[in-house]
């Protein structure tokens, strides 16, 4: 059945490539309006990044024959673009460099490409943009492409703003649905939680944190009044892509700290026992679980905890 399956997927594949290849503009004459074709251009892109650097290193990076990649290295020579130094290591190779000229098409290029990939990228909306991310590395990973470097830990957190709430609702909806299979009736819930939230928002007793890693919402958390001595967390969520960074941990601390500057005793909260990952939080900063009952939400039979905290 596999086999028989094959050509279908064969197919697949080129459609896909014949599609992303229209799609970036590949088959133009030249890359982006530029004087330089593909290769062309991949070949200063290297040149902009690795340089000094040796033609044999090159053209193995780059996977190009020897006499192809030695023709474009002379015409960027006789346009201005690259010179030659002997190596000091090895007298049969000429280390490879960028002039000023050399370096300048390289700015332009690699700028273009950029605002290229920058417009593609802007016609979605940031849940869509990480979600071409990740398949993409999905590809590469299962073509047998080198790891890419690891993520920047970097990342910050603010109070809500505009357009947040609507993310909110969207990814507690996605994600739930993705990782534990609960139905629409968990994202209506989110929603309601949310509008609560806008309507009735005291800004001296409850806060909403939004964590942002590269310009990217990345998580967010709420605290709300439940009563004069209570507080409640709720929508606790960090980014699958985010995980591992300390971000639910600082989400959560935020939310402790707030309370017991403004006077509260108590914070609580309502989890499920599937959210192991959010549990572990939770008793990391000193939360304790006071209650369990079992019931049937979101198409799913579920143990459902209070936990609470002393402040």
């Amino acid at each position: 059945m596999a086999r028989a399956a094959l050509p279908q997927r064969v197919a697949a594949v080129r459609r896909f490539n014949r599609f992303y290849t229209r799609q970036i503009g590949l088959l133009q004459e030249t890359l982006l309006r530029s004087p330089f074709s593909l290769t062309e251009a991949r070949v200063l892109y290297e040149l902009g990044n690795r340089a000094p650097t040796h033609a044999t290193a090159l053209g193995h990076e780059l996977g190009l024959d020897a006499g192809y990649l030695s023709r474009i290295l002379r015409g960027f020579e006789r346009r201005g673009l690259l010179e030659r130094a002997p190596s000091k290591t090895d007298g049969r190779q000429s280390v490879l460099g960028l002039t000023g000229r050399g370096r300048t098409a390289f700015a332009r290029l690699d700028g273009a490409s950029r605002r290229e990939i920058g417009t593609l990228l802007d016609r979605l909306p940031a849940p869509d943009q990480l979600r071409l991310v990740a398949s993409m590395h999905t590809i590469e990973q299962l073509l047998g492409a080198p790891p890419p470097p690891p993520p920047s830990a970097a990342y910050r957190v603010r109070r809500h703003g505009p357009g947040d709430m609507g993310w909110v609702v969207h990814r507690h909806g996605v994600l739930y649905a993705r990782e534990y299979g609960w139905d629409a009736r968990f994202e209506a819930l989110v929603a309601e939680i949310v509008a609560k939230f806008i309507k009735r928002y005291d800004p001296k007793r409850e806060r909403c944190w939004i964590a942002e890693r590269d310009g990217e919402i990345v998580g967010s958390v709420f605290l709300v009044r439940r009563s004069d001595r209570v507080a409640q967390l709720r929508l606790l969520l960090v980014e699958p892509t985010a995980r591992g960074l300390g971000i639910g941990a600082r989400l959560v601390r935020e939310c402790v700290g707030f309370a017991r500057r403004v006077g509260y005793r108590k914070i609580m909260l309502w989890t499920n026992d599937v959210l192991h990952a959010a549990r572990h939080i939770y008793e990391q900063v000193g939360f304790h679980l006071v209650r369990e009952e079992r019931h049937h939400s979101f198409g799913h039979d579920l143990l459902g905890q209070t936990w609470e905290r002393t402040l």
